[in-house]
């Protein structure tokens, strides 16, 4: 007896498919940071009084941009 199994090659599990979700996750990943740092670039350049406007201090601008970027 003889048996046929029907592989579906669009699916999650094939190799060029991991590759392709990889790839997508790293440059998310890169996309996000440049954000992080073009945030805290224009937060670091803004003068002490608008910070106190904004409710920031210096100490506080890498934990902002890391919460306006990512969440948390």
């Amino acid at each position: 007896m003889a048996f046929v199994t029907a592989t579906d090659f669009n699916t999650e599990n094939t190799l060029m498919a991991r590759i392709t979700a990889f790839a997508a996750k790293k440059r998310e990943a890169f996309v996000a940071h440049r954000v992080y740092r073009k945030t805290v670039n224009e937060l670091s350049a803004l003068s002490g009084s608008e910070l106190a406007d904004l409710g920031l201090t210096r100490g506080s601008i890498h934990a902002t941009a890391h919460r306006a970027v990512y969440g948390n």
